[in-house]
């Protein structure tokens, strides 16, 4: 199926983030007009994955089967505004370990284009941290970052590397949609 790709980084941009981190699907809150944005994004055409760093897991915080539960959720709810989401990747190790999945790195995105067949350059990734725009350097994507959960304080980074800034996924998602960057 041939589409344009979306990436989405998940706490932060499609949910509200907690530094004591999400654990279970009733402490997961979408952040408004998020879910819309998906469905919009969605009907444009857009073919949308979700990557996220999920150290929690490393950290015994909570195990893998209440993240799926999570992202049962999220997409539950998603679809009820018309989003489909083709995929869930995550990384489950922790910010020591040195993996190649764990955003900064680019081994998700990688990943993500080997299981879709989709190519990297000329995809979106939109994030609200450091890290998710340099994932999306190094693997190819072009970077957006929304000022929501992190957003804020890597909003300056961003800026200094011409990475456009939004306000939320849904000032994104129209933006794409209108065909590019404010």
């Amino acid at each position: 199926m041939a589409g344009r790709l979306l990436i989405v980084d998940r706490d932060g941009v499609i949910n509200e983030d907690s530094d004591a981190f999400i654990k279970d699907p009733e402490e997961w809150r979408p952040i408004s007009g998020s879910l819309a944005a998906l469905g919009e994004a969605t009907a444009a055409g857009f073919r949308i994955f979700v990557v996220s760093n999920q150290s929690g897991l490393a950290r015994g915080l909570f195990k893998p089967e209440q993240l799926h539960r999570i992202h049962h959720r999220l997409l539950r709810e998603a679809q009820t505004h018309g989003a489909a989401i083709e995929a869930f990747l995550f990384c489950p190790h922790g910010p020591r370990e040195n993996c190649a999945c764990r955003k900064p790195k680019p081994g998700m995105l990688q990943t993500l284009a080997a299981r879709s067949g989709l190519a990297l350059s000329g995809s979106i990734m939109v994030g609200d941290r450091a890290s998710d725009i340099d994932a999306a350097r190094a693997a190819g994507a072009t970077p957006w970052l929304v000022r929501t959960g992190h957003g804020d304080a890597n909003a300056a980074y961003a800026q200094q590397l011409g990475v456009p800034v939004f306000a939320d996924l849904a000032s994104a998602v129209r933006a794409l949609c209108r065909g590019g960057a404010p």
